[in-house]
């Protein structure tokens, strides 16, 4: 038996040792996946970590740094819609081996010399493959683990994303102080081409059956009245859906601005030298990867108590958002030191911890068949977080008085957007009204369900 044949035959119904089984190979799959996420992130870090470097060789200022940091995002949207459609049309084996394969080509230039075009070339293909890896990964995530138990495993792919920066940081320092920023951009390259290859021998699809199996506890209880197909215009008129967008786009804006600009903000803003600056950056990924796994943790056993899947979905990711931006504004007007530090970190861990409670939170409300296509818009929105942040730093940066000044006024103003984004999320996300009304709608002249509210 081939092994796309063994995966068409862990999706019929299983049982005692064959449900064992697939169970075992959800975590291998999931393994894969955290690799997958990890070398995704660690080719978003490796131009801010080359930052001073590049500046240097192509005798370029902040504004055009931002321009290159930026144009990582210019068609990630157009990858993530497109990805997320073919998601639901082509095997996530193929489609996520050809994305690694993409990244693998696009990082492979810059081992010579390059330009600014050519720079700014191949980080926009690469964002362009990018762009729909998360939703791909969360759709196969979602696909192996039922949704009573989609927390952790989504947690975990996001623990993933902050590894990948987590060991680039120091590994990558390493190499640009040691040989040069060309070869960090080969190590990568190698990578990539490794994890593709390895999701090409070990990743597939789970069994069609896990999404539909039910939960623990009334909250889950109430998503089995999702239909099986809702019009998107209805699914994206839903708050769980437009609130995760809300959040998404404040919490992504700072993400992409942390790894495009922190470790030029420790050398140039706070004078930290290349090495200790190496060391510094990995921390708030370290922070996140802890806080994102604690989190899911946290979310699956309230899950399991019985509270609503506003509260450990909705609530819990925007609150840990809301309290990050208070921790953003609050670093940005300190001075360089250990307490600034730990904010910065803080500030890291509290907006990174909620993003897979908050995916999981989204597949709660989108049919099984339309997540591929759904998440691939939704990062593309977004995105728009993501392009906007990298280019508005570089401007706060080339205007301020000091590059340290523009540093704090660029922080500054994320950390307000931080904590809108997180207030309006609060208030719109709520799965369990969201999924009533959408089986209302689905079903002519029937009462309106009761949706779980405890």
């Amino acid at each position: 038996m081939t092994t796309d044949q063994h995966a068409d035959a862990a999706a019929t119904p299983a049982s005692g040792t064959d449900s064992t089984a697939v169970r075992r190979r959800a975590w291998i799959v999931l393994a894969v996946l955290v690799c997958l996420m990890f070398v995704n992130f660690a080719d978003k870090v490796v131009v801010g970590l080359s930052g001073v470097e590049i500046k240097e060789e192509l005798g370029i200022g902040p504004e055009k740094f931002g321009v290159i940091q930026s144009s990582f995002f210019w068609l990630f949207a157009v990858g993530a819609v497109l990805g997320g459609w073919l998601g639901g049309k082509v095997k996530a084996r193929w489609l996520l081996a050809g994305i690694a394969t993409v990244w693998a080509i696009t990082l492979a230039p810059m081992v010579g010399q390059v330009g600014f075009t050519t720079l700014i070339v191949c980080r926009v293909i690469l964002g362009f493959a990018e762009g729909p890896t998360t939703a791909l990964v969360m759709q196969v995530v979602h696909s192996w683990f039922p949704a009573h138990k989609r927390a952790l495993p989504s947690s975990l792919i996001f623990a993933g994303a902050g590894l990948g920066p987590l060991v680039a940081a120091p590994v990558l320092t390493w190499v640009i102080t040691t040989y040069s920023w060309h070869m960090a951009f080969a190590a990568l390259a190698g990578l990539g081409a490794l994890v593709a290859v390895l999701w090409l021998l070990i990743g597939r699809d789970g069994p069609a059956e896990v999404a539909g199996q039910g939960g623990a506890g009334r909250a889950a209880d109430s998503l089995t009245l999702l239909p099986d197909h809702v019009p998107l215009r209805k699914l994206f008129g839903t708050g769980t859906v437009i609130g995760i967008m809300v959040l998404f786009v404040a919490s992504h804006a700072i993400t992409s601005t942390k790894i495009s600009w922190l470790p030029l903000y420790l050398r140039e803003g706070l004078g930290y030298d290349a090495t200790t600056t190496g060391r510094l950056v990995a921390l708030p990924y370290l922070g996140a990867t802890v806080a994102v796994v604690l989190t899911g943790v946290v979310s699956q056993v309230m899950t399991k108590r019985g509270m609503s899947n506003r509260a450990t979905r909705g609530w819990l990711a925007a609150g840990l958002v809301l309290i990050g931006g208070f921790t953003t504004i609050t670093f940005s007007v300190l001075d360089r030191g250990a307490p600034q530090m730990i904010l910065i970190v803080l500030s890291a861990c509290l907006n990174a911890a909620g993003y897979g409670v908050a995916y999981t939170g989204l597949a709660d409300v989108v049919p099984p068949k339309q997540r591929g296509v759904v998440t691939g818009i939704v990062i593309a929105v977004h995105s728009v977080g993501s392009l906007a942040a990298p280019l508005v730093m570089g401007v706060f940066v080339g205007a301020g008085e000091t590059a340290a000044a523009g540093y704090s006024d660029g922080f500054l103003a994320l950390g307000i957007t931080l904590v809108v984004g997180a207030a309006i999320a609060i208030t719109l996300i709520n799965p369990e009204r969201d999924v009533a009304r959408l089986a209302a709608d689905t079903r002519p002249g029937q009462p309106d369900p009761e949706p779980v509210t405890k």
